[in-house]
């Protein structure tokens, strides 16, 4: 495997759930996963650039990002990439996971965000994804 850190997108319109995210996972969701570099997104635009441009192994987003809600661009990427990084939905409210399911979210966590859990499933979805040997630069 690269020792090149994987990539993980987080899109939230809001800067402070970004941050959240990113500190609730940290640099090392697991030994064997290693470091992990953030990229952040508050535009769906960016979401999609970094997608299509191959930049990304795991995208999280926020189910209450505004205008677009990341449980809409979780099902419009799934259904619409063929080669989809796995994507995690956040939701402030316990019962909005099944709404998370139907848009075809790999995982789905619960705000307030507790690290062990978000960088357990963080791994645990990275680790059910064949990596790349080699990084396409």
């Amino acid at each position: 495997m690269s020792s090149e850190p994987l990539k993980i997108l987080v899109f939230s319109h809001r800067e402070q759930v970004r941050e959240s995210i990113i500190t609730a996972i940290g640099r090392r969701p697991a030994a064997d996963i290693g470091r992990v570099e953030y990229i952040e997104a508050a535009r769906v635009a960016d979401v999609l650039a970094e997608v299509d441009a191959g930049n990304v192994d795991l995208a999280i987003f926020d189910g209450e990002a505004q205008p677009t809600g990341g449980m809409g661009l979780t099902r419009q990427l799934k259904n619409e990439i063929a080669d989809c990084p796995p994507i995690v939905v956040t939701v402030r409210r316990a019962d909005d996971r099944w709404l998370a399911t139907w848009s075809q979210a790999d995982a789905v966590l619960v705000h307030p965000l507790d690290p062990l859990t978000a960088a357990e499933a963080v791994a645990s979805v990275l680790r059910g994804r064949p990596l790349p040997a080699v990084r396409a630069q």
